[in-house]
């Protein structure tokens, strides 16, 4: 039996570490897990806001995870070339001051999204996972190109950081979209080229997200989580589509797949947070 004295040590205790917590500048982990599935956010979602405000938002509606659009870390309505240099010499302070922010927030940073392009300067590859390291983080996400993947490799494998590449829709020369164009970015590479695989895009592209998360689950570092119809079709409200949510989300539950499924907001809504919110629900009953 506990005396009162050990109750009050107890509770100092507490207190005491509740205080640090909040003096080293770190909320409460906001947890949105449902019955083990990793439900998140590409920040993508909350491109009509800052930074400061897509942390909000992603408060208000639940989600603790977050794969970090690159729009929320770079300067906005810059021109190519001053991108570039800026990319080449932003100090990383910069990105570990969006880390404590996310933090305070309650918020994981999971992955970092840099989509590298052909037109990258080594030194901008390079960047990429020291910016995903400040923001601490090993995974980046990018919709790159398939014959980038080689220069990517030998980054990837010096930062010990996994790359996913993003598919989308558009079936065209050197972008991802088809299986085959995970399979040839991936053929001859380490481990750390991997897939993000968008399973909106993908059904869109008339392919079959459930088999191709269950063949190649061990390679895939995130899912995008939308609905789209067959042929192309138009991104739509989450249930209106083709895109099979539910039996993705089952499936990473009943198989215990440690792969965060990012809602990713892109059809025309009123308003995000709401949005967001109805997308975010759907998610936790089709995980049910």
């Amino acid at each position: 039996m506990m005396t009162r004295t050990m109750l009050n040590r107890r509770k100092f205790g507490q207190v005491l570490t509740a205080g640090l917590a909040g003096s080293a500048g770190f909320a409460a982990k906001i947890n949105s897990k449902t019955n083990g599935v990793w439900i998140g956010a590409q920040s993508y979602s909350f491109r009509d806001r800052d930074f400061d405000k897509c942390l909000e938002g992603m408060k208000e509606v639940g989600l603790g995870e977050m794969e970090m659009w690159q729009g929320h870390a770079e300067p906005q309505a810059m021109k190519a070339d001053a991108l570039k240099k800026w990319r080449e010499e932003a100090p990383l302070s910069h990105f570990e001051n969006l880390r404590k922010k996310a933090d305070a927030a309650g918020v994981t940073i999971y992955a970092y999204n840099y989509s590298f392009r052909d037109n990258f300067t080594d030194r901008e590859i390079e960047r990429g996972f020291e910016f995903a390291k400040a923001l601490g983080c090993k995974i980046i996400t990018a919709s790159a190109t398939v014959t980038v993947a080689k220069r990517i490799d030998p980054f990837a494998k010096k930062a010990k950081i996994k790359v996913g590449m993003h598919n989308h829709s558009r079936i065209h020369e050197n972008e991802f979209a088809r299986p085959e164009d995970f399979a040839a970015a991936m053929a001859g590479m380490s481990e750390y080229i991997c897939v993000n695989l968008d399973i909106g895009h993908f059904t869109a592209a008339n392919f079959d997200a459930v088999d191709y998360l269950s063949k190649h689950h061990e390679r895939i570092v995130t899912l995008h989580i939308k609905d789209r119809k067959k042929d192309q079709g138009a991104n739509v409200e989450f249930g209106q589509g083709d895109t099979p949510i539910k039996p993705v989300l089952q499936m990473l539950k009943d198989k215990k797949f440690k792969i965060p499924a990012n809602i990713e907001y892109e059809y025309k809504g009123a308003d995000t947070v709401a949005e967001m919110k109805k997308c975010f629900a759907y998610c936790k009953q089709a995980a049910s």
